[in-house]
């Protein structure tokens, strides 16, 4: 699929209901999804049999947009079960119900890895704006996992991220940075629209 189908279809997807501050909930637009997962293909780590994981899936958009880039199979794994229902429903309009499974799972209560297969596990976590610390259970997790690959999503001013990954053995580069568009979803935003600037990583073993 070209890049501005793909931008298009992810456009289309339902929407992610985002009904928690707590959990900083944020749907991911489009176009900022196509252009990471663009980066990742030129990466070279996305191929025929990569099985993915999105930890934090909400609607699904970058793991669907990853099988519709060619992955072999998608894990979406998220605490919100109306978030997982967007994602069943922009799967089923896709015809992707065979390459995809679900999992309702709170990260931050794994004591050890799931028995899921993984080889390139993607997640754009809680930043840790609205509750201290909220992205460490997914970093931790992610860098416990199987995959060879992780790719990240965070704040670019974040500065503890690739100390946590050599810690876990992991080496880490970012790919590309992006301005992350924030619309007004919840009573505390002061503007109808705004953007915070992120860095995409890429970490391997």
């Amino acid at each position: 699929m070209r890049l501005k189908q793909l931008a298009i279809t992810l456009s289309k997807l339902p929407p992610h209901p985002q009904t928690s501050v707590e959990l900083e909930q944020y749907a991911m637009e489009g176009g900022l999804a196509t252009q990471w997962i663009a980066a990742m293909a030129e990466a070279g780590d996305i191929g025929v049999d990569t099985r993915v994981v999105d930890l934090g899936a909400g609607n699904g958009i970058l793991g669907i947009g990853l099988l519709l880039a060619g992955a072999a199979s998608a894990t979406l794994v998220d605490i919100d079960a109306g978030a997982l229902k967007a994602a069943q429903q922009g799967v089923d309009a896709l015809g992707l119900e065979s390459k995809v499974n679900y999992l309702q799972s709170d990260i931050s209560q794994w004591d050890e890895w799931p028995e899921i297969s993984c080889d390139l596990l993607v997640t754009n976590p809680p930043w840790g704006v609205q509750t201290e610390r909220a992205d460490r259970a997914f970093l931790v997790t992610a860098f416990a996992s199987p995959a060879s690959v992780i790719h990240l999503m965070h704040n670019a001013k974040a500065t503890h991220i690739s100390g946590l990954a050599a810690d876990a053995g992991w080496t880490g580069e970012v790919l590309m940075e992006a301005d992350f568009a924030l619309p007004a979803a919840y009573e505390h935003h002061t503007t109808r629209r705004g953007t915070t600037r992120v860095a995409c990583w890429r970490f391997t073993r």
